[in-house]
């Protein structure tokens, strides 16, 4: 028990970056109580909204609540949206001095509308495509001086497909970390799976790495998941994989 206890106050002396999509979640409840005359859609008649942070952000909060110092590392737009997640970033004391604000995306928003507890509609506001190559220089000259001011102790990329890691991004930030002894993990996506190439730490989910090595099997055993690891490790070359379970917990 005093292991565990040194452990969780271990956290408050890391310097933690994070670097990948950040999102600005929306929710909006209300009721129905009738049918619009304009179209078979329920109307809703909003009670109260509500912005929380998500994407990446919600990684930053959940190490903010461990006791760590942490910083953001990411692109949104130069929106009302980057605005409210800012606002949100500095009241739960996330450090955005390192996010770049591009007048060629917008901030990626996902606004859902509640009635009696069950979500009726989601509206997704975003650009996936990769950065253009003038914010991808921005991005990368935010983390040289991340890592020249701050001196972390960890970065962590928190990929969601939404176009801020790309494999320029990838590559040279954890190129940049390796030179500075900086700890690197990451949770994947699909697209740039392959693309972390020697980090700590890898930690995708089972349907990952299904999906990621064209693996078909169903039974979930200690020497399939040792199997895995060591294919994963002769293409990425990772010290330690992570993987989640889902019901089954992680190995």
């Amino acid at each position: 028990m005093e292991d565990f206890k040194k452990l969780f106050e271990s956290f408050i002396s890391l310097k933690v970056g994070v670097i990948g999509d950040v999102m600005l979640d929306t929710y909006m409840w209300g009721k129905v109580e009738r049918i619009s005359p304009e179209a078979p859609v329920p109307v809703v008649s909003l009670d109260h909204k509500e912005y929380r942070i998500g994407g990446a952000g919600n990684v930053a909060l959940n190490c903010h609540s461990l006791g760590s110092q942490v910083f953001i590392l990411s692109v949104t737009g130069d929106d009302t949206e980057g605005l409210l997640l800012e606002e949100l970033f500095d009241e739960n004391l996330i450090d955005t001095s390192y996010i770049v604000k591009s007048t060629d995306r917008i901030t990626t928003s996902k606004t859902r509308i509640i009635s009696r507890n069950q979500q009726m509609m989601r509206l997704d506001g975003e650009i996936t495509n990769d950065l253009n190559s003038s914010d991808e220089t921005k991005l990368l000259n935010k983390v040289r001086s991340f890592i020249e001011v701050v001196d972390p102790d960890i970065i962590i990329f928190e990929d969601y497909n939404k176009g801020v890691l790309t494999e320029k991004i990838i590559k040279e930030a954890i190129t940049l970390c390796k030179e500075a002894g900086i700890i690197t993990a990451v949770d994947p996506k699909r697209k740039n799976f392959f693309s972390y190439q020697h980090v700590d730490i890898f930690k995708p989910n089972l349907k990952e790495v299904k999906e990621g090595l064209n693996l078909l099997f169903d039974d979930v055993n200690q020497s399939l998941l040792q199997s895995i690891h060591l294919e994963l490790e002769n293409i990425l070359h990772q010290n330690i994989s992570f993987i989640t379970l889902s019901d089954k917990s992680v190995t």
